[in-house]
């Protein structure tokens, strides 16, 4: 099947829902924020921010994922056929924060599926979208974008200037942190933690970091510089991949109109992008 012929045969997956439970386990939250070097919330505490990401895992046996360590597709998601999976980005509205130690629920709908032309060919685009529910309320509720492209060389070089930043962190990605960060998240996309396959079957040069973990640091180093402020709305996307184990850095500038402006930046130009709207 040409990827031309696969927008219209999808559009029947337009609509199909999964629900996931979680306890929010306390000890689990203690390993992502260990994986993070983050302080340890407790039973009761707000969940930090993107830190549902760690939790209603897909819950799919061995067998039942790709031979790129994804969850197959053809069941929730709509088959892709021989294309190559990415986290594009997305959007989370922050109503109110989950509380770690007491029970929710995640129902996950896929909203929109739409062919684009891009750079390295047609892409597909999935839209998922998540409500997370606690204790009969809506707390959090996202959007997400996932991207599949052709085998291709990946885009590795940045052309976007970084503009001047108020605060800014340096991290290293190093191989432990992708592997622990996939371990917290239950994520077993090679590109993360098998060098043989990430540069023999994907073409990268190295292993390649998380996407959320990239949106979890920029949020983090936003909130770190302002303690006082309440994020509402979070907008992220990925502009080019970012490897290991070379440093990058996540920073960002207040905005005068309420919002601030995110971004990872490595060797002077942007990586990823993110804008916070405040409450």
């Amino acid at each position: 099947m040409s990827s031309s012929e696969l927008t219209p045969d999808l559009s029947s997956w337009i609509g199909r829902h999964i629900t996931a439970d979680s306890g929010l386990d306390a000890e689990h939250a203690k390993r992502v924020a260990l994986t993070l070097n983050d302080p340890v919330p407790q039973a009761g505490d707000p969940l930090p921010s993107l830190w549902q990401w760690a939790f209603f895992t897909d819950s799919v046996p061995t067998p039942g994922l790709g031979t790129d360590g994804h969850p197959a597709t053809g069941t929730f998601l709509p088959p892709t056929g021989d294309r190559i999976r990415m986290w594009a980005g997305g959007r989370v509205n922050f109503s109110k924060p989950l509380l770690v130690g007491v029970p929710a629920s995640k129902k996950s709908t896929i909203q929109a599926i739409q062919e684009k032309e891009g750079r390295q060919g047609k892409l597909l685009f999935v839209t998922i979208r998540h409500d997370y529910t606690q204790n009969g309320e809506t707390a959090i509720s996202e959007e997400q974008d996932l991207v599949y492209r052709r085998p291709s060389p990946p885009v590795l070089k940045g052309t976007q200037p970084a503009p001047q930043s108020q605060w800014t962190t340096q991290v290293e990605p190093h191989s432990t942190l992708l592997f622990r960060y996939s371990a917290v998240t239950f994520n077993s996309h090679r590109i993360h933690y098998d060098f043989p396959y990430v540069t023999g079957e994907e073409g990268y040069p190295a292993l390649v970091v998380h996407g959320p973990l990239i949106a979890t640091l920029m949020l983090r180093a936003f909130q770190n510089a302002n303690p006082d402020k309440t994020v509402r709305h979070f907008a992220y996307r990925g502009l080019r991949p970012l490897v290991a184990p070379t440093p990058f850095h996540v920073a960002g500038r207040m905005l005068p109109d309420g919002q601030a402006e995110l971004w990872a930046e490595q060797d002077g130009t942007l990586a990823h992008q993110a804008t916070v709207t405040l409450a």
